[in-house]
């Protein structure tokens, strides 16, 4: 086998495989899978090998896309698996397009995030403001929210609201931030 596949020298469409009980020929198995094909049928007449075989094929890139076992020998514990394996190229890809105004989110989303929000209010103002206090002027100028993790634990709870000195220095930060 392997003379006959360091003679060939075209790449196939597509491999079937039959090997002997034993699987693949160690030598063999790197120069099946250097052709680099789309699909591989392989037929093993001993499951173990089969999974022993497919660890370098899965390595190299191939998935089982479809597999099957067929009684050939009815009446004796011996059958023979059949299993299609694809292979998605490395150099395949995708092109996306995005225009930015097509997604769905508000102007404030992509602008800045609570710790850019709170080392700037710290800077300009020497005021620290909590994740709490900027979600709650979020709330109040319209802004869409995330989950907010700093809500009561049950519904009697009392939320500390927003100092208006703090207010007023997280709604300059949106409007550095041109959030508002």
């Amino acid at each position: 086998m392997l003379k006959v596949l360091d003679d060939l020298h075209e790449k196939p469409e597509y491999i079937i495989l039959d090997p002997p009980r034993d699987g693949i020929h160690p030598k063999a198995l790197p120069k099946i899978l250097n052709y680099g094909v789309r699909r591989i049928v392989y037929v093993s007449c001993k499951p173990t090998s089969l999974a022993r075989d497919l660890v370098d094929i899965m390595k190299a890139g191939y998935r089982p896309t479809g597999i099957c076992m067929v009684d050939m020998f009815p009446g004796t514990a011996h059958i023979e698996t059949v299993c299609l394996l694809s292979q998605r190229k490395p150099d395949t890809t995708i092109e996306v397009d995005l225009d930015i105004s097509e997604l769905e989110v508000s102007s404030a989303e992509t602008k800045a995030t609570y710790e850019e929000i709170k080392s700037y209010v710290l800077k300009k103002y020497g005021l620290k403001v909590s994740n709490l206090y900027i979600a709650q002027v979020k709330r109040e100028c319209g802004i869409v929210e995330r989950i907010n993790y700093n809500l009561p634990k049950t519904e009697g709870n009392r939320v500390p609201q927003c100092p208006e000195d703090k207010r007023k220095a997280i709604k300059d930060a949106f409007i550095h931030f041109q959030m508002i």
